[in-house]
């Protein structure tokens, strides 16, 4: 059994009016993403909550982050739930900020905080029950270490800012020594055939790559202070950008620190699977009902956007209804 592990989620209210219109103030001339599918809501954050009430009982707080807007049926009073603005914790030479990775590097700042946490963003979904030990063990984040190749072909891709987290990695870490002092945590049957990956990358000098499940991590806060304080100035470069752009790092810098130093315990990637919302997500809704996977990411796909938004929002909907029917205690 785990103490206190807690959930922080990350939303914003893409129809805010007061909220766009100080966006709208700084996106003028901005090199940064500035996309529609960076910001717009597709209105399934009640199965957020009621996926974590059912599935994930055990844990200890819900810190809740947005700029300062939520919605109307939440319960921010909720003895669970602690309710984070921007401005709670960022610092404020950051402020206003629109840009997730401005948000998330600066989340060990945020007071009540465990150390041990584990890290949503509002696309990703509790759907089956999830236990302590899928997210930590012996006290240390559950994760994968595989080695996989870096790929980024366009612009404002999270390639390009992986290759920034992996240019720390690489200056920071010896791979050799890194896989040498924890070779089980590497070499792990537990990975199955991506083994295969990592056995094939081990003649190069340097990592190449980790693979991101692009789902929630568990992190040490811990981490957090760790990372900052030997590398200020790159994670300072990032806050100060109001947007995403291509010359950041993101929160995966820690989790490949957390990696190389052999913070972790070996975990299945298939715990989870990223789901890509297109103009056609028959598939994604079979997944959903049919409950495949503990953790998914219904992420809303930039490069194919949705011809239909709100018919396929609705469909989304329709899906997580048939499985989480009954209100949350987090909904008013």
């Amino acid at each position: 059994m785990i103490d206190n592990i807690d959930f922080v989620v990350l939303w914003v209210d893409g129809n805010d009016p007061q909220w766009q219109t100080l966006k709208n103030k700084y996106e003028v001339n901005t090199a940064g993403d500035t996309r529609i599918t960076r910001f717009r809501d597709w209105d399934n954050l009640q199965f957020w909550f009621r996926g974590a009430e059912k599935y994930a009982p055990w844990v200890n707080k819900i810190h809740f982050v947005t700029w300062g807007h939520y919605p109307q049926w939440l319960n921010i009073n909720h003895p669970k739930i602690n309710f984070v603005r921007h401005e709670d914790y960022i610092p404020e030479q950051y402020l206003p900020t629109f840009s997730s990775r401005t948000i998330e590097l600066n989340l060990h700042r945020i007071e009540s905080l465990s150390n041990r946490f584990v890290l949503f963003n509002d696309d990703m979904f509790t759907l089956k029950r999830l236990k302590e030990e899928d997210m930590f063990r012996k006290g240390l984040p559950c994760d994968s270490a595989i080695l996989k190749p870096l790929i980024s072909s366009f612009r404002n891709s999270i390639g390009g800012i992986v290759s920034n987290n992996m240019e720390i990695i690489n200056t920071t870490f010896n791979k050799n020594k890194v896989i040498r002092k924890n070779v089980f945590k590497w070499f792990n049957p537990i990975y199955k055939r991506n083994l295969v990956s990592t056995i094939c990358l081990m003649p190069y000098r340097h990592f190449v790559g980790f693979i991101n499940p692009h789902l929630p991590i568990s992190y040490l806060k811990d981490t957090f202070f760790e990372v900052w304080e030997a590398e200020y100035e790159v994670l300072h470069n990032t806050c100060c950008r109001k947007f995403r752009d291509r010359r950041d790092v993101n929160h995966w810098l820690f989790r490949y620190w957390q990696i190389s130093t052999g913070k972790f315990v070996p975990r299945s990637v298939s715990i989870g699977r990223y789901l890509s919302l297109t103009n056609n997500n028959k598939s994604v809704e079979k997944a959903i009902i049919e409950q495949k996977y503990k953790l998914v990411c219904l992420n809303d796909d930039n490069r194919d956007p949705i011809i239909d938004f709100e018919k396929e929002k609705e469909l989304i909907k329709r899906a997580l209804e048939k499985i989480l029917p009954e209100k949350s205690s987090f909904e008013l």
